[in-house]
């Protein structure tokens, strides 16, 4: 298992590099001038050019890019082009936020999904499986600034439950927590109904049965445990992509994480921001896929198996 985690670990350089390459160059291909973003398009040429050349917009792209990579290696962001603050440090501010908005959608996905899931699967071809069928479409096919909009209309305008906006205490992470999380409870809970329906049909379920084991250690012991695979990619993959920042969701409750700061570099043409955002997100992802993999290291033989083979 060492030896596979650094292996991995390594990997995770020729894979940043290349994260690096695509991204400076389709950042670099989006249309406007940050020069132009600073000091407006009526500022006279001559400044413009000073700022131009103080950004380093003025000098060839494989020249930028090459200054870029330096400072990686330096461990460093850049500089934001608006506030002259380092990325990095802003980013370090911004993404215990997105933690605190990642987790609280996870906990309140989570025990929803697979309860949902688990009396759907338990219910099938019923009138109550057929409604939470339903209901994971609807959440699945709602957008997320909508379900947003509605969420803030009724808890915190209608209800006056929850402040509208801002970055604070519990009250403030409900209502982007919440919408955060709709989608991911539909996917858990249609994942989880495929996933125990399959188990439910297995041999060693009829056997189990036959041998007179209590229902209730069959579904905890037998049917969960085996059901939990396909379970953790889709947590994992949501967490991954929570931290990495839930843009709309942040945006539309005014919620000061990493989702936000990196709509924000996109509107204003602060390359470093958006480039030092994607690198951070690029290992947070990473580094969510290896913690993964170890997790289905200890919770499926079959890995553990494979991985003594190798």
């Amino acid at each position: 298992m060492k030896i596979y985690v650094f292996k991995r670990l390594l990997l995770l350089i020729p894979l940043l590099l290349g994260i690096t390459l695509l991204t400076f160059s389709l950042t670099n291909a989006l249309p406007g001038d940050p020069a132009l973003s600073l000091v407006g398009e009526r500022a006279q040429p001559e400044v413009i050019e000073k700022i131009r050349k103080e950004l380093g917009s003025d000098k060839n792209i494989i020249v930028q890019y090459a200054g870029y990579l330096r400072l990686l290696l330096k461990g460093e962001l850049g500089r934001s082009y608006y506030t002259n603050r380092k990325v990095f440090d802003d980013i370090v501010i911004k993404f215990p936020n997105t933690i605190k908005l990642a987790l609280g959608a996870i906990l309140i996905a989570v025990p929803i999904g697979l309860l949902l899931g688990f009396i759907s699967a338990y219910k099938r071809n019923t009138y109550i499986d057929r409604l939470i069928s339903s209901l994971s479409i609807t959440g699945l096919s709602l957008p997320v600034f909508w379900s947003g909009l509605l969420i803030m209309l009724l808890l915190s305008l209608k209800l006056k439950l929850f402040p509208p906006s801002g970055t604070g205490d519990l009250r403030f992470l409900v209502m982007p927590a919440l919408t955060l999380s709709l989608p991911a409870i539909a996917t858990l809970a249609r994942v989880t109904r495929t996933s125990v329906i399959e188990i439910f049909d297995m041999p060693f379920i009829n056997t189990a049965r036959a041998k007179g084991l209590p229902v209730m250690k069959i579904n905890f012991v037998h049917v969960f445990k085996n059901a939990l695979i396909p379970l953790v990619t889709v947590i994992g993959l949501d967490f991954g992509s929570y931290l990495n920042g839930a843009v709309l969701t942040e945006t539309i409750f005014g919620w000061d994480g990493i989702g936000r700061f990196t709509m924000e570099g996109i509107i204003k043409r602060d390359y470093p921001v958006i480039m030092g955002c994607i690198m951070v997100g690029t290992v947070v992802f990473v580094l969510i896929n290896l913690v993964m993999d170890i997790v289905y290291h200890y919770i499926d033989p079959r890995v553990r198996l494979h991985d003594s083979d190798r």
